[in-house]
């Protein structure tokens, strides 16, 4: 009787070890298409932060001013309906820990760039966008990081880091040129990494 005992308890523990290394390989298969998140929004935040320089410093008529604006904000539209589209699809197939605690760190920090600029409105009665800028670079910075972070992803870390560093150098920069500096933290903690990691989802 006992030894049937230890024999149960020995094949628990043996299909309990299988059941997490599925499940792990699910999460990483998950978590490399989940790159294409990485790439959209980081073509969406490179295209509004580089348009934006570039039309600040060299394009000045107002039916391209006009173009790059109203394609920004299809393009965040476009972004934010595929992104609910993606997750609604993925929620039907598999949901993971790991993606449960992604979505919170993303839905969180929208949330917080709404607030900071509802207190700085209340405060100031204005919004400075040369302070705006840096500040949302940071929690953008900070919510890389913490993804990189849960993913155990080294290059979203450094593109984390790196975005972080860009949001320090435009506290000191004017906001034509923290528009550029953000258009390459876009590029180096968003495109990089996604395109790096969608790749890799056959493997």
């Amino acid at each position: 009787m006992e030894t049937d005992t230890n024999g149960q308890r020995s094949f628990d523990e043996v299909q309990s070890i299988q059941v997490i290394r599925e499940m792990i390989q699910v999460s990483h298969k998950k978590i490399r298409h989940d790159g294409i998140l990485f790439i959209v929004w980081g073509w969406i935040g490179f295209f509004t932060y580089m348009s934006e320089f570039l039309i600040s410093n060299n394009i000045h008529t107002l039916p391209m001013k006009q173009f790059v604006k109203y394609a920004g904000i299809i393009l965040a539209i476009g972004g934010f309906v595929f992104t609910a589209f993606y997750l609604y699809r993925q929620r039907k197939r598999v949901t993971t820990y790991i993606g449960i605690s992604l979505r919170y760190v993303w839905i969180s920090l929208v949330v917080c760039m709404v607030l900071i600029n509802l207190i700085q409105f209340n405060v100031t009665h204005r919004i400075f966008f040369e302070l705006q800028h840096p500040i949302f670079m940071v929690l953008i910075a900070f919510a890389t990081v913490v993804t990189g972070g849960i993913l155990r992803y080294r290059l979203i870390i450094i593109g984390g880091i790196v975005f972080g560093l860009l949001a320090y150098i435009s506290s000191h920069l004017p906001l034509q040129q923290q528009l550029l500096a953000e258009a390459i933290g876009w590029l180096i903690a968003f495109i990089i990494p996604g395109h790096v990691l969608y790749s890799k989802r056959k493997s």
